[in-house]
């Protein structure tokens, strides 16, 4: 064999009389079969039947361990729905929310709840259940219950004695899926009697596979049986009910809280370990065979394997000693190969060493790698511009300061003794230049804005990098030595790039200068900074410039006013379908933002504000925002938008016409007729006893088709919209003139004792208190 061994060696180029080879081979021959032949005596040793009474006795104290395990994640489960319950977000509060109104609340809870379904992985699904004259369900959105049978389900589990408790049961509108694990608990949870409950679904899938922890090597059953030893889960490789029966059956028979014992099963013998785990409505009993063979199976079928592998290593050794000796040579052979190919190739001399030869091809490498260098230093501004978008978006957020200033050098900054700035560069006007129909060509204006200002900025400063936000806006990233004072350097800059700007591209540019640095690890901090100065720019179609590192930190505080009562009118005005007093309430609403100042942090929050309510409104008439606007990011497009009267256009052009146009081939017209002739006779008679029937009569339609169409159109109920108006005048009454509260009463259609009630309830405070309030102040 050794005679083959070195003719296969002198045939794939590798010399036996290498001590090298030799030496190898030798080595790695005795550490692949010594090993081997130890390691299977000594298992043989221990023998069979001690490692399998072992690891029988392991496989219980691992069971009951991982069965306390299953035990402690119930309990969590038990004691965190106790603490949601007796959480004051779910007291009789709740009873008193009107949940199509007061949309906040209604979210908050549907966010709650999904809080709570995210907070343990056994959760599936979390309900919560509102015992109103109209049921609610929460799941996580809000609903109202109208099938009967689901009323009846979810009302037995209020009226239930226990407060907290497991049931398995079949919900009707799961019927296809069968019954499922459901933990609930009353609320509130301080006191009786209930008015609801949260009902937490377990996930089938994610409780078997805890159980699954119970049999090993995933073979066998596991059974959970609650406490009248029904069965709750089970978890069954074995596919045989009746092999389930009967294990259940055997376990009971025990009479014990836990033990084990052994079951012979279709010629297979099975190790049962059995307990419980007290739950909070009884005690839960569960049940783990495993056949034996799975966990004596490994050991058996391992002791064979190094038995044959000792038996044979001698032989076995030779053969993987001669491929592992090959391949420890072949690496080198290969790198010699690699050095001596191409035009330079040469033929290889065995008799010479071969690290040698590596040697004199190295040098040539290092030679090719200079020239690399060089024609890499021509992408150094791509890598600059690369490195410092890094930065801002915090990628290299956990390399030190000295790694940083390495990583820069490298790019070819000079960093000694230099301080660090950055410029924001930004183009408005786009609404009212020649460029007009490119604003959707962002990338190309900022392009050339780019190059006007790489044409200047060399001329004022040694060290400079621009970058393209490709968003009509353009960074400067300055490096200049320390006790500079730059503020020349930075206005003549300044002016020169915005005159060219003003020249070339016909736009207005608003210019930002951060202050200044001296540490690398905080140039992120100059991107935010000029971020947040820049929207102190006036919002004005003019060049402007803010120099930060002259700004006063301790100026005035901008005070925030924003026009509710004009957005509400807007969005009146669009449920009505005016798109010319639409838009003519934008502008007012735009020009009272203006009234506290034009600067962006003023005008621009605002306007994103009004469209959130717009597209609110969108979602509240059954239209999805995806499905009006094709996908697109409004957000994003209205906040990059420089100019006021771009912003009133947009919203008009992009948002509400879109709205509209798709709201009217949704209405019927003539019924928004007849609420408006309703709406308007309730407007005259509100002093007067109005009732639905007596508002179909005039528009001549059903009370019912009258209360659809009127909670269609404008997204209210008729007794609500009434009680509003009436409220309202009274609110008028009460503080513009001194009538009495009984006369207040008939003057909106009330009488005394009925008046006071209701307008505490919809106010919040009795009459006579509402207006001694609003006296005060």
């Amino acid at each position: 064999m050794i005679r083959k061994i070195k003719l296969l060696s002198s045939k794939k180029g590798i010399s036996w009389r290498s001590r090298y080879f030799r030496g190898n081979f030798i080595l790695i021959l005795f550490i692949a079969s010594f090993p081997g032949i130890i390691l299977g005596f000594c298992l043989y040793s221990f023998g069979i039947g001690k490692v399998e009474k072992e690891l029988t006795g392991a496989h219980e104290d691992q069971i009951v361990d991982r069965a306390i395990n299953i035990s402690d994640q119930l309990e969590y489960l038990e004691i965190s729905m106790s603490h949601w319950a007796f959480d004051p977000r779910f007291d009789y509060s709740l009873m008193d929310i009107n949940f199509v109104k007061d949309f906040l609340e209604t979210r908050d809870i549907s966010k709650k709840l999904l809080i709570l379904q995210g907070s343990n992985p056994l959760i599936d699904k979390v309900e919560l259940y509102l015992d109103h004259e109209q049921p609610l369900l929460f799941n996580p959105n809000y609903n109202i219950i109208q099938e009967q049978k689901e009323k009846l389900f979810y009302h037995s589990i209020v009226e239930t004695t226990q407060s907290i408790q497991w049931n398995r049961l079949q919900k009707p509108s799961d019927e296809n899926d069968g019954a499922q694990l459901i933990l609930s608990h009353h609320i509130p949870g301080v006191s009786r009697p209930a008015f609801g409950a949260i009902i937490l679904t377990i996930d089938e899938h994610k409780l078997l596979q805890l159980l699954e922890t119970l049999t090993p090597y995933n073979e066998g059953v596991t059974i959970l049986l609650d406490d009248d030893r029904e069965i709750l889960a089970s978890s069954n490789t074995n596919k045989s009910s009746e092999f389930v029966r009967n294990l259940k059956d055997m376990a009971l028979e025990q009479g014990a809280k836990k033990g084990s014992f052994s079951l012979e099963w279709e010629k297979e013998k099975y190790s049962v370990s059995f307990g419980t785990m007290k739950r909070i409505s009884g005690e839960w009993l569960y049940i783990s065979a495993a056949p034996i063979s799975s966990i004596t199976s490994p050991i058996v079928f391992i002791s064979n394997l190094i038995l044959v592998v000792s038996f044979s290593g001698l032989i076995l050794a030779i053969i993987m000693t001669w491929f592992a000796s090959i391949r420890i040579y072949n690496p080198l052979k290969k790198l010699m190969t690699a050095f001596t190919v191409g035009e330079a190739a040469v033929s290889i001399d065995h008799s010479q060493n071969e690290f040698d030869i590596i040697k004199e091809n190295w040098i040539k490498v290092t030679t090719e790698s200079e020239k690399l260098q060089q024609r890499l230093s021509t992408h150094i501004p791509q890598l600059k511009e690369s490195f410092l978008l890094q930065l801002r978006n915090g990628y290299l957020y956990d390399y030190s300061e000295q790694e940083l200033r390495a990583r820069m050098e490298n790019y070819g900054w000079k960093l000694h003794e230099q301080q660090y700035l950055l410029i924001d560069i930004q183009l408005t006007g786009m609404y009212q230049s020649e460029l007009k129909g490119l604003e959707k060509d962002d990338s190309l204006i900022t392009f050339t804005a780019m190059n006007i200002v790489e044409e200047y900025v060399k001329d004022y400063f040694e060290q400079s990098t621009v970058v393209n936000y490709h968003n009509l806006s353009v960074g400067v990233f300055i490096v200049a030595p320390i006790h500079t004072n730059l503020n020349l350097q930075l206005n003549s800059f300044a002016q020169d790039v915005t005159n060219m700007i003003n020249d070339i591209l016909k736009l207005n540019v608003t210019i930002t200068i951060s202050e200044t640095i001296k540490e690398v690890k905080k140039i992120p901090y100059l991107f935010e900074n000029v971020m947040i100065g820049r929207q102190y720019r006036s919002f004005e179609n003019s060049n402007q410039m803010i120099n930060l590192q002259n700004w006063n930190k301790d100026g005035k505080r901008f005070k925030v006013v924003y026009p509710f009562e004009t957005e509400r009118e807007v969005v009146q005005a669009i449920r009505r379908g005016q798109m010319e007093e639409t838009e003519q309430l934008i502008r007012k609403f735009l020009n009272e933002l203006k009234e506290n100042g034009i600067q962006e942090i003023n005008i621009q929050p605002g306007m994103l504000q009004l469209f959130s309510m717009i597209q609110h409104e969108i979602l509240h008439s059954g239209i999805h925002p995806n499905e009006l606007f094709e996908g697109r990011n409004m957000f994003d497009e209205l906040s990059q938008i420089r100019e006021p009267e771009w912003m009133v256009k947009w919203i008009i052009d992009e948002v509400i016409a879109p709205y509209i146009q798709l709201l009217e081939g949704q209405l019927d017209i003539e019924m928004k007729r007849h609420i408006e002739m309703v709406v308007e006779y309730i407007n005259e008679h509100y002093r007067e006893e109005i009732s639905l029937e007596s508002c179909a009569d005039v528009a001549g339609t059903t009370p019912y088709t009258l209360s659809k169409s009127f909670k269609k159109i404008l997204n209210i109920n008729f007794i609500d919209y009434v009680t509003e108006l009436r409220m309202n005048k009274a609110k008028e009454l009460l503080l513009n003139t001194n009538m009495k509260i009984n006369e207040i009463s008939e003057c909106v259609g009330y009488r005394h004792s009925y008046f006071n009630r209701i307008f505490k309830k919809q106010v919040g405070v009795p009459p006579s208190q509402f207006r001694k309030m609003k006296a005060t102040k």
